[in-house]
């Protein structure tokens, strides 16, 4: 009797396994080098599968509930083992539990910049990060290409593993999508949800697994390229240049001259209401009396462009500082040798029209 409980102890009559740590993605039964009895019990819950591995071949693979270990309901492994005539001997096996769950708020996120070709921008660098969920969907893959023969592989160890593959896989992606740079910054849930038709064929295909969710919380782009945004929102932002010009130089005139812009405002209405009035038949410019026409004469022949800061003061009736003030600012196109500011007429005539 001693010697049939012993032999007996030496075989394996019901295999089942629980998980209660909530981050087991594949764990190996512990036969502790005994045989399964020929006829044994396999139970496989609901979210679990199981499969058999024989001398590192893939053997049969079972869904959840219980199930009788024979020759006539395990036909690849007893092909594998070449058993005939049914004999009734037990059998040595590796057996994988592999959880079919739904893993939820996985992190991924890329460690460094990847490069991809924009519309806008061109070649742009862009970082990015966010969360997925996901489930094993076929057991034979994925555990000949994540989980191997680690007899307890967990959540932690597959985001490790899979880090630099889902990013890799997130490129690919976001470059068959074509997606640009500027629609990415903006439209995080959309992507996601765009990219998981792209996603999901690379996954089950390398890896046995099927994204249900994928979630972008954030892309950045680099500096240089935020700044450049930045411009066109501006750009956009102001629209008609000439129109927001008007603008700034009304409200300048509305404060009285208060700073450059009001300077800059009165001396370009000072000088269009100058330029008709030397214009005008009769006008200044027909006086023989000296004053603002004899003061706006140019001195020199090869100088007739060209006015100094003191006569365009004369002329508009305003201070010479004032003059020299929207020089140094740049409203007034100007040319200083030494200390003697040059005002050319092209320059003011520009002025005027802008």
């Amino acid at each position: 009797m001693a010697i049939i409980d012993f032999l007996k102890k030496q075989f394996i009559d019901i295999i089942e396994w629980t998980d209660d740590s909530r981050d087991t993605l594949s764990f190996r039964f512990p036969d502790e080098d005994k045989e399964i009895k020929n006829g044994a019990q396999l139970i496989v819950r609901e979210s679990q599968a199981v499969q058999f591995v024989y001398l590192g071949e893939f053997g049969d693979t079972f869904g959840p509930g219980k199930h009788t270990l024979t020759t006539d309901n395990i036909p690849i492994l007893t092909n594998l083992k070449s058993w005939k005539y049914a004999l009734e001997s037990p059998f040595k096996t590796d057996v994988y539990y592999v959880v079919t769950r739904l893993f939820t708020g996985n992190k991924w996120g890329t460690a460094n910049p990847v490069m991809m070709r924009d519309a806008d921008f061109g070649v742009v660098r862009l970082r990015a990060y966010g969360t997925y969920d996901f489930r094993v969907s076929d057991v034979r893959k994925f555990l000949k290409e994540v989980a191997g023969t680690d007899d307890h592989f967990r959540l932690d160890e597959f985001a490790d593993t899979m880090r630099s593959r889902l990013v890799s896989v997130f490129t690919e992606a976001l470059a068959t999508a074509k997606v640009p740079a500027l629609d990415v910054a903006s439209r995080y849930a959309e992507l996601g949800e765009a990219l998981l038709p792209v996603i999901n064929p690379i996954l089950g295909e390398k890896y046995g697994l099927t994204m249900t969710t994928f979630v972008i919380e954030n892309v950045s782009v680099p500096p240089e390229v935020e700044q450049a945004i930045d411009k066109r929102s501006s750009m956009a932002a102001v629209g008609n240049l000439n129109d927001y010009v008007k603008f700034q130089m009304a409200q300048g005139m509305e404060k009285g001259g208060a700073g450059a812009g009001g300077v800059a405002a009165e001396m370009a209405v000072g000088m269009a209401m100058a330029q008709q009035m030397m214009n005008q038949t009769g006008g200044l410019m027909a006086q023989a009396t000296p004053g603002i026409a004899a003061t706006a004469t140019p001195p020199a022949a090869g100088a007739a462009d060209l006015m100094n800061p003191a006569q365009v003061a004369q002329m508009l009736g305003v201070a010479e500082s004032d003059v020299v003030t929207s020089l140094e600012t740049g409203d007034l196109k100007g040319k200083k040798i030494g200390t003697q500011w040059r005002v050319a007429r092209a320059a003011v005539d520009a002025f005027l029209k802008s």
